[in-house]
């Protein structure tokens, strides 16, 4: 429960020496309770053991998980899904979109091999929690956010929790993010019907990308793409996965 900052109860006016006792255990009692219900220590539990179940699952690399240890999920969800926020399932945040599964967030983070001072491009922003988690990393974040008010708030959201090392744009993302380019990662959070051209082309070489790709009334499959020195592309296909579509247009 988070706290409510009620203390009734919390009193002593009991006085004489036949009552101390019971006042010391009364406020040693309500000095427990207190400590229990300071903000965000009822998250911090939920998140580690997010955290350890998602290590439980594979995710082997100690920064990806440190990161998912930081960032506080249960910010990134509407108010009335909070206390769902770390259980390991996608949840909705509107305009039919979601907040996707942790351990799938992991996943792909780790897949992207990031360190401190690279690049990344994410295509579909939602509210912000998988830029976060990249940001923990110490990587420059640019993402792009196909609905305009998904764009803003997770814009401000960023920014109120600190992440400054990430900008968010309303655009479409099949065109990437030109003028940045080019990546040493890509990440796509929505499903594709095809790997988009501008963001191959946006793909530093060396760099690798993470898409899924398929038809939004089936399971997709989670692509690894990855372009070497000479800027050869190569695919490989890692796991059935199911993500909102990949949409066009601004909205």
């Amino acid at each position: 429960m988070e706290d409510t900052g009620w203390t009734s109860g919390c009193s002593s006016p009991w006085r004489g020496r036949r009552y101390r006792r019971l006042a010391l255990l009364l406020a040693l009692a309500c000095a427990t309770t207190a400590q229990a219900q300071q903000p965000g220590e009822h998250y911090r539990v939920r998140r580690d053991a997010m955290v350890d179940l998602i290590a439980a699952y594979g995710v082997a690399d100690a920064a990806t998980l440190r990161a998912m240890r930081a960032v506080p999920r249960h910010e990134f969800v509407p108010a009335g899904h909070r206390e769902r926020a770390y259980g390991d399932h996608p949840l909705p945040i509107g305009y039919g979109q979601t907040i996707s599964q942790p351990y799938i967030v992991a996943y792909m983070t780790e897949q992207l091999h990031m360190r401190p001072g690279m690049k990344v491009l994410e295509v579909g922003t939602g509210s912000g929690y998988q830029a976060a988690v990249l940001a923990e990393l110490g990587v420059e974040v640019h993402t792009v956010e196909i609905f305009g008010p998904l764009a803003a708030s997770a814009g401000d959201r960023l920014e109120r929790l600190g992440y400054s090392n990430v900008t968010v744009r309303h655009a479409d993302g099949h065109f990437g993010w030109p003028e940045a380019a080019p990546f040493h990662a890509v990440i796509v959070t929505a499903a594709a019907g095809f790997i988009p051209p501008a963001l191959v082309e946006q793909l530093a070489p060396g760099g690798r990308m993470m898409i899924p790709v398929g038809s939004v009334y089936g399971v997709q499959s989670l692509i690894l793409v990855e372009k070497d020195a000479e800027g050869e592309v190569r695919t490989r296909n890692l796991l059935p996965v199911r993500f909102v579509p990949m949409l066009e247009g601004l909205r």
